[in-house]
C-alpha cells in the first residue's frame, strides 16, 4: 500500500534574491523548504491544486499593471516532484507562487506547534437582519419587528498575490483576508550595493512573506490587535511579525552553520540571521537591510554598529516600526542570553577553561553543536512568544502585557526553568524600560498572573466550566479546520434545530447567568453586566429577548500543548470584550467625570477579557483583563467607566488626528478606507 509522504520539498531562497548573487552567500542562500504534505485532487477530494491552491493558502497571480493571469504551477506535476520544485528563478512567475507558497506553510506550521492548534483565518462578518410580526394587543394589527446580528463567516483560504502592485510595498489585508506583494525598480543609494532599475519582487523574500503571513494569523487570533488604541498596538502586530521572520531563520540548518562559523559563535555580532529583508532595504536606497535586530547602519561612517539600549526608546519612539524594533532587540537579546548559557560548556572545552578560541577556522564538529544548540533555543524562544498570544488580553494590548504573557504561558508549561529562560526575558524589557502596570515589584513572580477567586460564584459558574468541557470532548479529536470553526461557532452563539440537537451557547449562558450573579463576574473581568450601563454609555442589547448590556463572546479556543517533560496541558481560552461610547467632561464641582455620548463628540472605549480554563483541574486559572470599568470603585459596589484609562485612550486618539488625515487623504473615506486596511498605510515606503 502506497504510504503518503511525510512532507513536500520546495526550492526557494532563505533569504532573497540578491544573497544569491554574492559569492559568500550563493551557496547557503538557495535551499530546501520542508512543508506538510497536501495531495493532489484525486476521486472527486479536495487537495493541492494548481495555483498553488491548498487547505491553507490559495496564489492568486494577476497582476493589474498588465491586466494578465500568470499561469498557475501544479506542484504535482511529475517533472517539478522530481526536482523538488522549479529551479529559484527571479523572473519565472510560477517560482514566485511556489515561493510564497512554501514559505506561508512554513509559518503556519510553526505558528501550530507554538498555539496547540491549527490556524484559522479572520473570519468575514456579516450582518444578518431578521423581520418578525409580533402582536401588540387585541386592536392592532400585528407589527414588524426588524433585528440584525453579526454573524461570522468562515475563511478557508488566506488569498496570495505575488504580484498584486507595482509599488515598493507588501501588505495584508483584514478586509480581503489576503496578501498582496508588490515589485518595483531598485534605487539603490550605492549601484555597488545592487543594480539600478533593478525589479525587486517582494514575493522573494522570505523575510517579507513570513512576516505579512504573520500578520494574517495574528488577526485570525486577536481581531482587536489593528484598533489603534494605544501607542504599543500597531507597534506590537509590526514587531510580533518581524519576530517570526527572524527566528525562521534558525531552522534552516546550512544558513545557520554558516553564520556561526563566519561569526565563529558570537551572534551578537553582525550577521544574516538578524537582519531582515537585505534586497528591499538596498532596492528602495538603504546601505543595508529594511531592520536589523541587533545592529544598526551608521549613514555617516557606512558601517554596522551593534545597538546598546538606553532605556529612553521605549518612551520616545512612537512610530510603529520604530517603537516595535525595541520589542524584536529585546526578544532578540533575550535569545542571545539563552544561546550563551546554553554553549558555556561547549566553549569551555573547545579552549581548555580559558574561554577564547584559538585564531582560524571553528572546527566543525563545534560549528554543528553550536548550531544544534543555537537552532534548539531559537525554537524554544520562537514557541514562547507564540504561546504568549493566549495569555494577553483582547484589547488594548502593551509590550508590558506581552511581557507577562510570555511569563505566565512559560510557567504553565514548564515547571523548572533551570537555564533561566524567563529571567533572560526579564533582563531584556528592563534594559528598555519596558515595565507592565498592576506589579508592584519586577520579578518572575510578580510577572506571572495570580488564579483568581471563582468560589463565591456558585453553581453557575461549574455549569459553565462542564459546558466547556463538553466542547473540549467535542473539538478536541477534530483536525478539520471548517469543522473546528463551526463548532467553535456553535459553543460560542448556540445552534437550533429540534430540542436533542439544541444547544444554549456561551453568550446566551453569560446572559442568562451572569447577569444575575454580576458583582463577582464584573470584578473578574472588567466588563459591565448588570444595570444602569446606558448612563455609562454601553450600548443595548436584545439578545434571546432580554433587554441587557452588550458585549461579545470574542473567541473561544481549545489548547492542548506538550511539555519540555512529556507533561500535556489542556486549556480553553474564552475571550470577551465589551465597548461603550462616552464623552469626558468636568462637572460643577470641577471634578471631571466620564457621561455616556452618542454624538461624534464621544468616543469609543473598549474593554476585554481573556478567561483561561484549565480542563485538568476545571478551574479557572487565569482572568487577563484591560477593564472597561473602574475595578476599585466596583469593590465599593459603584460602576463607572474607568476614567483613567477613559483619559489616556483620548489623550491618544487625540494625538493622532494629523496620522488620521494622511491616512484619508491618502485612501480616501470610502467604505473600504484606510482604517479597514491599516498595513497599507504602515507598509507604504
Amino acid at each position: 500500500m502506497n504510504k503518503k509522504p511525510p512532507f513536500r520539498k520546495l526550492r526557494g531562497y532563505a533569504f532573497d534574491p540578491s544573497l544569491s548573487l554574492q559569492i559568500d552567500t550563493a551557496l547557503i542562500n538557495n535551499i530546501t523548504y520542508k512543508i506538510p504534505w497536501e495531495d493532489g485532487e484525486a476521486n472527486g477530494k479536495a487537495g493541492l491544486k494548481p495555483g498553488p491552491r491548498g487547505e491553507y493558502i490559495e496564489v492568486i497571480d494577476y497582476d493589474p499593471t498588465v491586466d494578465k493571469f500568470y499561469s498557475p504551477v501544479d506542484l504535482n506535476d511529475p517533472y517539478i516532484l522530481a526536482q523538488d520544485g522549479l529551479e529559484p528563478s527571479g523572473s519565472n512567475p510560477q517560482f514566485h507562487q511556489q515561493m510564497v507558497y512554501a514559505v506561508a506553510m512554513t509559518t503556519i506550521k510553526n505558528f501550530e506547534a507554538g498555539l496547540g492548534r491549527l490556524v484559522l483565518w479572520s473570519p468575514h462578518r456579516i450582518i444578518e437582519t431578521n423581520t418578525t410580526n409580533t402582536k401588540k394587543n387585541k386592536t392592532k394589527k400585528n407589527q414588524p419587528k426588524t433585528t440584525t446580528r453579526i454573524k461570522d463567516e468562515y475563511v478557508p483560504t488566506l488569498r496570495i498575490y505575488p504580484h498584486a502592485l507595482r509599488d515598493a510595498n507588501a501588505f495584508y489585508s483584514p478586509q480581503k483576508k489576503a496578501l498582496l506583494f508588490g515589485y518595483f525598480a531598485a534605487r539603490p543609494a550605492d549601484i555597488k550595493l545592487q543594480m539600478p532599475d533593478n525589479l525587486t519582487f517582494s514575493c522573494l523574500s522570505h523575510d517579507i512573506i513570513a512576516h505579512e503571513t504573520t500578520h494574517a494569523i495574528l488577526d485570525g487570533l486577536h481581531r482587536k490587535y489593528t484598533e489603534d488604541t494605544n501607542p504599543d498596538v500597531l507597534a506590537f502586530h509590526e514587531a510580533f511579525a518581524d519576530i517570526v521572520a527572524l527566528f525562521q531563520h534558525f531552522t534552516f540548518p546550512e544558513v545557520l552553520k554558516n553564520q556561526i562559523a563566519a561569526t565563529r559563535g558570537n551572534l551578537a555580532s553582525q550577521n544574516l540571521l538578524g537582519k531582515l529583508a537585505q534586497e528591499f532595504g538596498i532596492a528602495i536606497g538603504s546601505y543595508g537591510s529594511l531592520r536589523d535586530a541587533i545592529g544598526t547602519f551608521d549613514k555617516e561612517t557606512k558601517e554596522w554598529k551593534p545597538k546598546v539600549p538606553t532605556g529612553d526608546e521605549y518612551r520616545t519612539l512612537t512610530e510603529p516600526h520604530e517603537r516595535g524594533s525595541i520589542l524584536v532587540a529585546a526578544i532578540f537579546e533575550a535569545f542571545l542570553s539563552i544561546y550563551k548559557r546554553r554553549i558555556a560548556d561547549l566553549l569551555r572545552i573547545a579552549t581548555g577553561g580559558t574561554g577564547v578560541l584559538e585564531q582560524g577556522e571553528l572546527h566543525p564538529d563545534l560549528v554543528n553543536r553550536l548550531a544544534a544548540e543555537a537552532a534548539k533555543a531559537s525554537r524554544h524562544v520562537l514557541h514562547m512568544c507564540i504561546r504568549a498570544l493566549d495569555y494577553c488580553p483582547p484589547v488594548d494590548i502593551t509590550f508590558g502585557d506581552f511581557l507577562r504573557a510570555i511569563i505566565t504561558a512559560d510557567v504553565d508549561v514548564v515547571t523548572d526553568d533551570d537555564r533561566d529562560y524567563r529571567l533572560a526575558f526579564v533582563d531584556a524589557f528592563q534594559k528598555r524600560g519596558i515595565y507592565p502596570t498592576g506589579i508592584k515589584q519586577l520579578s518572575v513572580e510578580s510577572l506571572t498572573y495570580p488564579t483568581p477567586d471563582t468560589s463565591s460564584f456558585g453553581q453557575w459558574f461549574r455549569a459553565l466550566v462542564d459546558f466547556l468541557r463538553d466542547y473540549r470532548n467535542e473539538i478536541i479529536y477534530c483536525q478539520k479546520r471548517d469543522e473546528i470553526f463551526e463548532i467553535n461557532r456553535k459553543y460560542i452563539a448556540g445552534s437550533y434545530g429540534s430540542e436533542e440537537e439544541k444547544i444554549f451557547g456561551l453568550h446566551r449562558r453569560l446572559v442568562a447567568k451572569a447577569i444575575k450573579n454580576t458583582l463577582g463576574f464584573e470584578k473578574l473581568t472588567g466588563l459591565m453586566f448588570s444595570e444602569n450601563w446606558k448612563s455609562l454609555g454601553i450600548p443595548t442589547s436584545m439578545a434571546y429577548g432580554e433587554e441587557g448590556p452588550s458585549f461579545a463572546v470574542h473567541s473561544l479556543h481549545l489548547a492542548s500543548r506538550v511539555g519540555p517533560d512529556g507533561s500535556t496541558s489542556n486549556q480553553i481560552i474564552v475571550s470577551l470584550t465589551q465597548q461603550a461610547k462616552i464623552r469626558i467632561k468636568t462637572n460643577k464641582k470641577g471634578e471631571t467625570v466620564i457621561v455616556a455620548d452618542e454624538t461624534d463628540e464621544g468616543f469609543t472605549i473598549t474593554g476585554g477579557c481573556t478567561l483561561i480554563f484549565d480542563l485538568d483541574t476545571t478551574d479557572l486559572k487565569y482572568a487577563i483583563s484591560k477593564p472597561l470599568l473602574d475595578i476599585e470603585e466596583l469593590n465599593k459596589n459603584v460602576r463607572q467607566i474607568n476614567l483613567a484609562r477613559s483619559i489616556v485612550l483620548q489623550k491618544y486618539q487625540l494625538g493622532v488626528i494629523g496620522a488620521q488625515t494622511r491616512f484619508q487623504a491618502y485612501f480616501g473615506t470610502g467604505k473600504q478606507n484606510s482604517f479597514n486596511e491599516p498595513f497599507h498605510f504602515l507598509h507604504t515606503q
